[in-house]
């Protein structure tokens, strides 16, 4: 089993900036480095603030001779995805471990296509960090769930024993779920129910911890995920949705979803990754998704609003 011994990683927004700021406490600087050029290395290397406290990673250009990672993360948005790719070139060769901790349930396919690799599958959950600027705060970092697609417990892959052993030593918590596919899926389903909803009403978590409509919107779309899930394999009852709302209230009711996060600002969102896949799905298996055709035209429509 190959020991880790040196991690690269490409995007620090909210989710990279605290997972990033949480390994790097316990393991030494030399052996992190962040990919970015231009402007962005400029930014992090003047510090990025997680919590209060500012953190300067190691910064190393697309064109740096690094060597190769022992394990690279990507955690950038899935429309910066190939480019990401592109920019970490040089930290992969054949014995790389490579995860994503993208949205969604596409990243994995994309990244083995541009790579010619398979990567961990992998997907954070239950955190709820919120970003301005190059300052992220977060109540909790949640789990990053990962594993080749079947994971038999105590007959794990070498990679897979490779990235457990790495996250005991950087205290990141984690769990090895025997069925991967299901677990992209399930937090898929959160994801497009929390995110639109939130995204449309403009809310922090507590409306739809709270409100009895906003939560009603996000069920419709997430049984809609459901029922295009079904006919990708994936089962899913009432007691996934439950666990969706049971999530969703252990998360800083003053937080917010990323996707809203992102049209308050102004910026590109993921209803490409969200929304919309369920929508090419429904057409594809005939399941009828009317929730999330309403809720992708709402945010499709505000993104491209005169800023």
């Amino acid at each position: 089993m190959k020991k880790i011994e040196n991690v690269a990683i490409v995007g620090l927004g909210a989710l990279g900036a605290s997972h990033m700021s949480k390994i790097s406490e316990r393991v030494p600087s030399d052996s992190l480095r962040v990919i970015a050029s231009g402007e962005r290395a400029s930014r992090i290397k003047a510090g990025v603030t997680v919590n209060g406290k500012k953190y300067f990673f190691p910064v190393a250009t697309p064109d740096d001779e690094t060597g190769p990672a022992d394990l690279l993360i990507f955690a950038v948005k899935s429309y910066q995805l190939i480019q990401a790719i592109a920019d970490a070139r040089n930290q992969i060769d054949e014995k790389t471990i490579i995860m994503s901790l993208l949205n969604g349930i596409e990243s994995e396919e994309v990244i083995e296509r541009e790579c010619g690799m398979k990567p961990l599958y992998s997907v954070a959950v239950g955190l709820d960090p919120t970003r301005e600027d190059d300052s992220t705060v977060y109540t909790r970092l949640g789990v990053i769930q990962f594993g080749e697609a079947t994971n038999e417990e105590g007959n794990y892959s070498q990679r897979v024993m490779s990235v457990r052993d790495f996250f005991e030593t950087a205290g990141v918590a984690y769990e090895i779920p025997r069925d991967m596919k299901r677990a992209l899926w399930k937090k898929f389903m959160f994801n497009v129910g929390a995110n639109q909803t939130s995204a449309i009403l403009r809310c922090t978590y507590m409306a739809l911890q709270k409100s009895p409509e906003a939560r009603l919107v996000m069920r419709k779309a997430m049984e809609e995920v459901a029922a295009v899930a079904r006919h990708e394999g994936v089962i899913f009852t009432e007691d996934d949705i439950e666990d969706a709302f049971a999530l969703l209230g252990k998360l800083s009711s003053e937080g917010r979803t990323s996707m809203a996060q992102d049209l308050s600002a102004l910026r590109k969102t993921e209803v490409e990754l969200f929304g919309s896949v369920v929508v090419k799905l429904g057409k594809i298996h005939g399941v009828p998704v009317p929730a999330n055709e309403l809720l992708c035209s709402l945010i499709i429509s505000i993104e491209n609003e005169p800023s």
